[in-house]
């Protein structure tokens, strides 16, 4: 699962050594006016609170990020962030149960404790990212950037695979 986070981030830098930074704050009319690097500072704070979690062998909290400004204001400061996620990926031990601390009503302050794994919740972050992914390619479609998007970013695995066998 390591391996396939780090090339998905991987596939994350290569795109944003590519961008302007104003591209990367574009507001877009079909997201509802978030621009690529709000998703990019989304998908980066939650890969953080796991390996924070990891690290402390504390429950994971995705509701108590940090929401760093920065990374959705300058690409290079998010590409920074993916190296040292990347470096945890390939030297951290992401093992062990945990749980997921959450809140999924709007009204209420409790968050509940779910038991989970920390593995389950680094496939979690994946498929997060991957789903963020494809939000961000509307947002690049949108400014007219078509060049820069890979076929496979914002795709999920599974369609991948499932669109090979059907061209074969």
């Amino acid at each position: 699962m390591q391996a396939e986070c780090r090339e998905n981030l991987k596939s994350i830098s290569t795109l944003l050594k590519n961008l302007k930074e104003d591209q990367y704050q574009y507001p877009s009319t079909y997201l509802s006016g978030a621009s690529i690097g709000q998703h990019i500072r989304h998908i980066l704070e939650f890969y953080t609170c796991l390996t924070s979690a990891c690290l402390e062998n504390t429950p994971v909290n995705y509701d108590a990020r940090k929401r760093d400004h920065d990374l959705e204001k300058k690409p290079m400061e998010a590409i920074k962030v993916i190296d040292r996620i990347i470096d945890y990926l390939e030297n951290g031990e992401i093992k062990g149960e945990t749980a997921l601390l959450a809140n999924y009503a709007v009204g209420k302050t409790q968050s509940r404790s779910i038991p989970s794994s920390f593995q389950r919740e680094l496939a979690y972050c994946l498929e997060h990212s991957i789903h963020h992914q494809a939000l961000i390619k509307i947002g690049l479609l949108e400014q007219g950037l078509s060049a820069l998007i890979c076929p496979d970013f914002g795709v999920a695995p599974s369609t991948i695979k499932f669109r090979m066998s059907n061209d074969s």
